[in-house]
């Protein structure tokens, strides 16, 4: 089965076409400047394509042109945000998309993006099965004393206003994997995952669910970011409203300015490293604060687990910065976790451990693979409704 995945932003369309039985990338790319011009040429250079619909037209040469005249089975979507109503990945259909749309303002960055790449799809194939897979799903098993807010219970009856969490479809995928390299059923898995990329998150995993997640209402709350702050007194948004700052000068604050950017003027984990390592005094600060945000975060969750049995690693920063990996671990020394150096320092795209067989708890490195998940997440429900594909 030949499964579409289709990650839709605002301004770009981040494709790959997957063999779901042999678990292969057939072919991948990556649309950009949408909507920034008109599809032709202007003052001397090519403009990116007019919308969605025109961006998709270039994925299907694309793909004819690598592939020749295989057929798709379906279309996956990362959908960023699927509320209180979609716990688990589901056939598309007009309801579905307006059920997204209408989630809208929970992620007025992503969910709108989404829903141009479902309606770009349905235009062009419009027998195509189409899968939405939501980055929230998976946590949708947090127990409410984990998910609520201390706040009046109209904000959440009235506004929806609660923690969702993010990232969930790597965390999942992660999951699924970790509790295999420690030969564990997946429901007899507790651990603590840490997806660390631009954006990052860390979810505790008990008995394979998910009970806790840092993000919360939006991807800001949790960890340091790259251009994100993570948590802050919420009172100083209140301080600066009050200064004269507007609602667009805080958003942009928090989300674009923020996080390794304003720590060390950076927000690329390799430059801030690399700068650190020669002795940048704000590299150095932006690296402990982040590391300790992280760990004081692993602890947390080792308690919320019960007794967390692997602390995993994962996504750009998670795979691949065994310097990051280190500064966490050493401030993890409380519960007995110790790195195995040249383990640590090894890389690889296999799933690892790499602490030493004296740590009380096992570090791994997993690497995620969100495509994969969602193509086969999609196949599932496809071959579950019984859809044959297009001819």
């Amino acid at each position: 089965m030949l499964v579409l995945v289709i990650n839709s932003g605002s301004s770009s369309l981040k494709y790959q076409v997957r063999d779901v039985e042999a678990g292969s990338v057939l072919t991948e790319g990556l649309i950009e400047e949408i909507g920034m011009g008109n599809g032709g040429e202007g003052d001397g250079e090519i403009i990116g394509p007019r919308d969605h619909a025109a961006a998709l037209e270039l994925v299907d040469a694309a793909i004819h042109r690598e592939l020749g005249d295989l057929t798709l089975a379906a279309v996956g979507h990362r959908v960023v945000h699927g509320g209180e109503r979609f716990s688990e990945p589901v056939l598309i259909d007009n309801e579905v998309t307006r059920a997204i749309e209408r989630l809208n303002p929970l992620a007025p960055l992503h969910n709108p993006a989404n829903v141009l790449g479902i309606r770009a799809i349905s235009r062009k194939w419009p027998d195509m099965p189409q899968v939405a897979v939501f980055d929230t799903a998976f946590h949708r098993t947090l127990p409410e004393h984990a998910w609520r807010y201390a706040v009046p219970d109209d904000l959440y009856t009235n506004h929806g206003i609660r923690r969702y969490g993010f990232h969930g479809t790597s965390h999942e995928y992660v999951t699924h994997r970790a509790a295999s390299v420690l030969g564990l059923p997946l429901e007899e898995f507790d651990g603590v995952i840490a997806h660390l990329g631009n954006g990052a998150s860390v979810t505790a995993i008990q008995g394979g669910r998910s009970v806790d997640t840092s993000m919360g209402f939006t991807p800001l709350e949790g960890l340091v970011m790259g251009t994100r702050s993570g948590d802050l007194d919420p009172s100083i948004l209140v301080f600066l409203g009050r200064a004269g700052w507007s609602m667009e000068d805080i958003d942009s604050l928090l989300n674009r300015q923020s996080g390794l950017r304003a720590l060390a003027g950076n927000n690329d984990m390799r430059s801030v490293v690399e700068a650190a390592e020669s002795r940048d005094a704000r590299a150095a600060m932006a690296l402990a604060v982040t590391s300790y945000r992280l760990a004081k975060y692993i602890g947390a969750y080792h308690v919320a687990v019960g007794g967390a049995q692997a602390v995993v690693f994962t996504a750009g920063i998670g795979e691949n910065s065994h310097q990051f990996r280190e500064l966490v671990a050493e401030r993890l020394g409380a519960l007995g976790v110790e790195l195995d150096a040249g383990l640590n320092s090894q890389r690889s795209r296999e799933p690892r451990v790499i602490s030493s067989a004296a740590s009380a708890i096992p570090v791994l490195v997993v690497p995620t693979d969100e495509e994969r998940a969602i193509a086969e997440a999609t196949a599932a429900v496809v071959t579950a409704a019984s859809i044959a594909p297009p001819t």
